[in-house]
């Protein structure tokens, strides 16, 4: 009886084995078997000319040539002709190998087509080079923004390193945030989140390190926002340290009261400093060593964000609060304010971030100098109540920068979009706060060729009357349909242990699909579960009805079914605006945003 139950527990064991590791071929769904019918008509071969009009016909690549169709089908056959042990090499290939005009003229079959659209690099749902016009001013783009970017972890008892601004760099974050403090013995400048228990990391390693990175993944302009703990003669220090880091990089503006900013175009491979101007009023002896005093203390005027665990500074009353400059909106208080400073420090700030004495209304008018201002996401959701025409209208040219509520001591993230909707251009993130809201961050910024700018959609910058102002609270009609059809998955099994999801069996895949975007604009949908398949096979479609298209984003996420928790399988984030049409595969990310190297979905994209 012992030897039957061991003979049938192995015979069980092999079952799951395999099962485990049984693999599947995908074959090309019906809907690529009737296009490439049609366009190849009905022949078993399509010819260069063929494949051109299924490029640019059904694919939507209306740039695309005869020759680069040629280019397209020899790179087809080379790849068919590697051995399966190659697979690794499939990418590189593709983007090395060289077309011979003199080549006879050759065919493809539909298995061939149907793995080239497989290949993610070749046949990606976006452009992937900057492709808007960046010649307009900074305030008409959105731009990837960092919050406290020096912090490795929570915002309480984390170190503060250069680690976290060059990842950041190198994911083609284009603001980075600095909060400058004295030393301990005054006579230095650390970089540091006040009044916390983090350790400082000095300001020279950060500004080395954003020398370094700046233009490693864009040559689109790197924005420093500082806030600003530093005395005068510090502030001279910073001066003199980063215009020797930074050298000719460092953008200087002519005039202190620019009418206009300047345009990304303009600032290619560029520095710029956004912080407040200094005032008379500031005494060095009011700055104390932040470990021993707390923000009421030492009465700081300079801090441009809110104490951790109190509200926003930036009052909804009509009140002068410690974050106001007490500046009207001319130059002649600028001169004044900067009489007893050095001219250095003046010269490096590009980008005001100042308010208005007033109203909210009054802090809000877009008339006068040019200016940023900066508010918690508590700050904005409460303005938005009443003054969201009045957002919309100041981001037009202004700037509005809105930072995590400093109760989100984890470095979790707000909904980005709720920013985006009204138009503030910089809604920084905490970078490490890996989860949905970041996937949203990351993909918007996918859009332009990940280059870190997106120029704002024509809706939230064009004039309006007004009584008839641009309010995205306001439902508007349907603009367009996205119809997203889901055929296939493929690469977990190269990416994944055969155990990872399932001990016993393999995975059981299905997918969710939502956009996220004004009120009106967000849905959820999902696919059927595939049960214990490597290879999933879903051919689901699903419609997306968007009254503002142009400023919503596809979020799409596969999980494997469980009976507790589902496991996570990958996922990516696109902006919608930017969607190439037709068969595209859709590289998938793990939870940091880190692609995976093979894990992919093949799709249909298609607008009505």
């Amino acid at each position: 009886m012992g030897n039957s139950m061991v003979t049938y527990t192995k015979y069980k064991s092999f079952l799951f084995f395999i099962k485990k590791y049984k693999e599947t071929q995908h074959v090309p769904p019906h809907d690529l078997k009737d296009a490439f019918s049609e366009f190849a008509r009905g022949a078993s071969h399509m010819s260069a000319e063929q494949l051109l009009r299924f490029l640019v016909e059904h694919q939507g690549e209306q740039g695309c040539t005869l020759s680069d169709s040629e280019k397209i089908l020899e790179k087809i056959l080379r790849l068919k002709r590697l051995p399966p042990t190659q697979e690794e090499e499939e990418e590189e290939l593709l983007e090395s190998v060289d077309v011979d005009n003199q080549q006879r003229k050759q065919e493809i079959t539909l298995d061939d087509l149907f793995h080239f659209l497989l290949l993610d690099e070749s046949n990606g749902p976006l452009k992937a080079e900057a492709h808007h016009d960046m010649s307009a001013p900074l305030s008409h783009y959105f731009i990837y923004s960092g919050h406290n970017s020096y912090l490795t972890g929570n915002q309480i008892s984390s170190d503060c390193s250069e680690e976290p601004i060059i990842m950041a760099l190198k994911r083609g974050v284009r603001v980075i945030e600095l909060d400058l403090w004295p030393t301990a013995n005054k006579d230095d400048i650390k970089v540091d989140h006040g009044w916390t228990l983090t350790n400082p990391v000095s300001a020279i390693k950060c500004l080395e390190s954003i020398k370094e990175y700046a233009f490693f993944a864009s040559e689109y302009p790197v924005i420093i926002t500082i806030e600003d703990h530093l005395t005068k003669d510090l502030r001279d220090k910073f001066a003199e340290m980063a215009t020797q880091i930074f050298g000719e990089v460092l953008f200087k503006p002519e005039t202190g009261c620019l009418k206009e900013f300047p345009s990304p175009e303009s600032l290619k491979n560029r520095i710029v400093i956004s912080t407040k101007p200094p005032k008379e009023s500031f005494e060095a002896n009011r700055i104390k060593d932040n470990g021993n005093s707390s923000p009421m203390q030492n009465g700081s005027d300079s801090s441009e964000e809110e104490t951790w665990g109190k509200d926003s500074p930036d009052s909804m009353q009509n009140e002068s609060d410690g974050d106001n400059e007490g500046c009207n909106n001319s130059c002649e208080c600028d001169k004044k304010s900067y009489q007893q400073f050095s001219p250095d420090y003046k010269s490096l700030i590009t980008i005001q971030n100042r308010k208005l004495k007033g109203s909210l209304k009054d802090k809000l008018n877009p008339d006068g100098d040019l200016r940023r201002l900066s508010w918690s996401e508590k700050t904005l959701l409460k303005a938005l109540e009443s003054h969201g025409t009045d957002i919309v209208r100041f981001t037009q040219k202004n700037i509005l920068r809105v930072y995590p509520s400093a109760m989100r001591v984890k470095s979790t993230n707000f909904k980005p979009h709720i920013g985006w909707i009204y138009g503030a251009q910089m809604v920084a993130f905490n970078m490490q706060g890996h989860g949905k809201q970041l996937w949203l961050m990351q993909g918007m910024f996918r859009a332009n060729g990940g280059c870190g700018y997106v120029k704002k959609p024509q809706i939230l910058m064009q004039r309006h009357q007004c009584d008839n102002d641009y309010d995205p609270k306001v439902k508007m009609p349907v603009k367009k349909t996205l119809k997203v059809k889901v055929y296939l998955g493929n690469g977990w099994n190269l990416d994944f242990s055969p155990t990872h999801f399932d001990k016993c069996s393999p995975p059981d895949f299905f997918v969710k699909i939502c956009t996220v975007g004004v009120g009106a604009d967000c849905w959820k949908k999902k696919t059927k579960v595939i049960m214990d398949k490597w290879f999933p096979v879903w051919e689901e479609e699903f419609e997306f009805p968007l009254t503002v298209p142009e400023l919503a984003l596809l979020r799409i996420q596969v999980k494997d079914k469980d009976q507790g928790k589902d496991d996570f399988a990958g996922q990516t984030c696109l902006p919608v605006s930017e969607l190439k049409l037709g068969f595209r595969s859709l590289p998938l990310y793990d939870t940091k945003g880190d692609k995976f190297n093979h894990v992919k979905l093949l799709m249909r994209f298609q607008f009505q």
